[in-house]
């Protein structure tokens, strides 16, 4: 790939021409949902035309080993063992696993942060109730200024009584980077299990789950690795694979093969476009051409022009120090208190911009995501929407 500048737009308008962008829309929120590019999105209809043409030569010959390719694939990239990671459909579906594998029983705790992703808490507090524990939060402390505050929050919340800690790799409304494996040392020498939600570390962060010894990592492959939506991942360390199960039961492996491995269980769940899931290699391959840190730079320069924009018209602190340690190509900003919906929707109806204002403590924000078709001259008008709307 050619030398680019990070700063200049120019240098990335032929990477922003494989996106099938929208006319006249700016989107600044690949973080709920993200958006395909043409290369991945012509892998994935291949795998479609080729189960469409011979459904029966597809699904008896071909899928077990090219679903077992595609999860090497992903494994080797993450850094897992390859018989430690299964498909699933995505980070919530991952988590409702985990949830049905854990052991739980009345008095018993799970630890949540105050920062945590809104389905991940209506995960948990079901689980909860079922088993007779207790879901408990912990009050992140801000603005953010060191690994060793976050670390000592979470630390002073842990008890006897607390069976799992469910945090996120990087949080989905406050977008920011936590020390995850500092928290899963002090985690693990209390006997605490720790689950990662990890959807916005996948490709922005190098991952290395073998290392960081988590006992579970949920993940999307649909937000910033590009991958189709209906791919996800599941990470269970060896320690757990004995006892665990897949939330739906099928054959598990095509007859005449029996699921021999906890793994095995997750490949045959019934009849399913499995083109979606096959076609993350090449999500994996179209951001690797660019380069991951030409990729992981261009995106937090970005994130780093918003925060600068954004902080000199509202002249309030932000949440995190200006560091790619405490965020990446995703920040969120305080502005001027309000009502977030009726910012949220002004910004789509009137100006076109796609954008959460999530509320953080008592502060209402706005969250930037900003991926590799992201231009300076998408600040530039939400500044200026921001401007107009605010003040």
């Amino acid at each position: 790939m050619p030398d680019r500048s990070i700063t200049d737009d120019r240098d990335w308008q032929d990477v922003r021409a494989a996106w099938p962008l929208s006319d006249g829309v700016t989107c600044l929120n690949h973080g709920s949902f993200g958006c395909v590019p043409r290369p991945v999105s012509e892998a994935r209809q291949q795998w479609l035309d080729r189960a469409s043409a011979l459904p029966m030569d597809f699904y008896l010959r071909q899928a077990e080993d090219a679903l077992l390719a595609a999860r090497d694939r992903l494994a080797d990239f993450v850094g897992a063992g390859r018989g430690d990671l299964v498909w699933v459909e995505n980070a919530s579906y991952a988590m409702n696993v985990v949830a049905a594998n854990c052991p739980l029983a009345a008095g018993d705790e799970v630890l949540l942060t105050d920062h945590a992703y809104g389905a991940v808490r209506r995960i948990w507090q079901r689980a909860c109730q079922r088993a007779g524990a207790e879901l408990k939060e912990v009050s992140l402390p801000l603005p953010v200024t060191s690994d060793e505050q976050l670390v000592a929050a979470v630390t002073a919340s842990l008890t006897q009584r607390t069976r799992l800690l469910v945090i996120s790799h990087i949080t989905s409304p406050s977008a920011i980077i936590l020390p995850v494996a500092k928290i899963c040392r002090v985690a693990r020498g209390r006997g605490v299990r720790v689950c990662i939600d990890g959807p916005h570390a996948l490709a922005n962060l190098p991952l290395d789950l073998t290392a960081l010894d988590c006992d579970y990592y949920v993940c999307s492959c649909h937000k910033w690795l590009c991958a189709p939506p209906g791919t996800g991942f599941l990470y269970v360390h060896p320690r757990h694979q004995g006892t665990f199960e897949p939330l739906v039961i099928s054959w598990g492996r095509l007859l005449p093969e029996l699921p021999q491995s906890w793994q095995e269980e997750f490949t045959w769940i019934g009849t399913r476009d499995l083109s979606g899931l096959l076609s993350v290699p090449a999500a994996i391959d179209f951001l690797a051409e660019i380069g991951w840190e030409a990729f992981r730079q261009r995106t937090h320069f970005l994130a780093q022009e918003a925060r600068r924009r954004i902080t000199q018209l509202t002249s309030l602190e932000p949440l995190v120090p200006d560091s790619p340690r405490w965020y990446g190509p995703m920040i969120t900003l305080p502005v001027p208190p309000g009502d977030p919906y009726e910012l949220r929707d002004a910004l789509w109806q009137r100006y076109q911009i796609e954008l959460p204002a999530p509320t953080i403590g008592d502060r209402r924000c706005v969250r930037v995501s900003c991926h590799l078709y992201t231009q300076t001259s998408d600040l530039d008008r939400l500044v200026t929407a921001l401007s107009e709307l605010l003040y």
